[in-house]
């Protein structure tokens, strides 16, 4: 009984810490669509859409959930968070050579809010960006566009990954949320 207690008051106590300090987090939902359409914010776009997703699919994670994941040499949950704050940082290093990465954080809370806010600074450094300075961008001596299938899209696959995931550990994500409109909806 006293066991039992323990756990569920470790239970509600990472559920209330996880509500407190997703208040301050980007991305629970999509910020309003741009005025205009040019590169720079169609890449933004697709940038706030794998924040959107990130944001849900790594929402209330138990640990039980971090641990899951395939059996042999794929990555469980928690590894494949730090991979994306990995492409995070790769992708941002990209476009700015004078941007320092802190050390990804050990806990599950503290690297999801890293991640979501690297994302959101890749977003704004985009949509600050002219045609020019996005020429200019190189991924390993590749041109720009190599961020949209390299980095970007893998980070948006492994955020897939997530989803999947979770939902086969017993703990989907919120059904309301709208990846079309970006929202938590009815």
């Amino acid at each position: 009984m006293l066991l039992a207690m323990k756990a569920l008051y470790t239970s509600l106590f990472f559920l209330f810490f996880t509500a407190l300090s997703a208040q301050d987090l980007p991305y629970r939902s999509i910020p309003d669509v741009p005025e205009g359409l040019y590169a720079q914010q169609a890449m933004a776009r697709m940038v706030d859409g794998l924040g959107f997703r990130f944001y849900w699919a790594s929402e209330s994670l138990r640990p039980e959930d971090l641990a899951f994941g395939p059996e042999g040499e794929g990555r469980n949950v928690m590894q494949t968070i730090q991979h994306i704050y990995g492409l995070s940082v790769f992708t941002m290093t990209s476009l700015d050579k004078t941007f320092e990465a802190p050390k990804a954080a050990d806990t599950y809370e503290e690297l999801r809010t890293q991640t979501l806010h690297l994302i959101k600074a890749i977003s704004d450094k985009l949509q600050r960006m002219d045609n020019a300075s996005l020429q200019k961008v190189e991924v390993n001596g590749l041109p720009f566009w190599y961020l949209i299938n390299g980095p970007i899209a893998d980070a948006i696959y492994h955020t897939g990954q997530i989803v999947l995931l979770r939902r086969m550990s017993g703990n989907p994500t919120n059904p309301k949320v709208s990846v079309l409109r970006g929202v938590v909806g009815n």
